[in-house]
């Protein structure tokens, strides 16, 4: 039991336990962040996983020499893109089926919804502004693949937005993480970047509205 325990509080921070992970595995921790990053984007029922934070810290670690940053950002990257797609096919043949159940605990309609909201907002670039929003990020491949877009499509705003978050995060982190303020103040800068990096987004939606309003 109390290995249960230890094991679910290392999987939901592994951000904080990322040090030790690194002591103690080695050259597989490359491997399991992969699998964290990958299930985090490509699985519904593991949006909970460390996403932002995981690869701003990253970063900083990769500055101090802790883990080889180059390498760490291209795995990054491929387990972004490859989790994505993976949850745009299960979107597409399980999407319907998984969410036919509204009381449902694991699959909340209201994920879905807010999901949908984006799309509305943001058409086709939802792909990419949900890398930055935590648990749309996860349902916004998931709902392209239940019919809202087409595969061509999807795959270019999939790789553009899966480069462009891990590129963000881990330099913000290599070039940032490690001044005292910030490492003290994490969950501030954390959601400072997240804001920063959607205001492209709001510009575009206040603009289109007031073009129709003119109109």
């Amino acid at each position: 039991m109390q290995f249960a325990m230890n094991f679910i509080d290392l999987v939901l921070h592994m951000d904080e336990h990322l040090p030790q992970i690194i002591n103690d595995f080695g050259i597989w921790t490359y491997l399991i962040l992969f699998l964290v990053i990958f299930c985090e984007t490509g699985l519904v029922v593991t949006p909970f996983l460390p996403g932002d934070s995981l690869i701003f810290l990253l970063g900083a670690l990769a500055k101090t020499g802790d883990i080889n940053f180059p390498v760490i950002i291209a795995v990054l990257m491929l387990a972004a893109i490859l989790g994505d797609t993976c949850n745009y096919e299960i979107g597409r043949f399980f999407g319907a089926k998984l969410f036919k159940n509204e009381n449902s605990k694991i699959f909340k309609k209201q994920y879905l919804d807010r999901t949908h909201e984006f799309y509305e907002k943001y058409g086709g670039k939802t792909i990419i502004i949900a890398r930055f929003v935590p648990i749309v990020r996860t349902f916004a491949p998931f709902v392209a693949g239940m019919g809202s877009m087409s595969y061509s499509k999807f795959i270019s705003y999939n790789i553009f937005g899966g480069i462009g978050w891990v590129a963000l995060f881990s330099f913000g982190g290599f070039f940032f993480g490690a001044i005292p303020w910030v490492q003290q103040n994490f969950f501030i800068v954390a959601i400072a970047i997240i804001i920063i990096s959607l205001m492209p987004a709001v510009v575009t939606v206040i603009k289109s509205r007031r073009t129709k309003v003119k109109a």
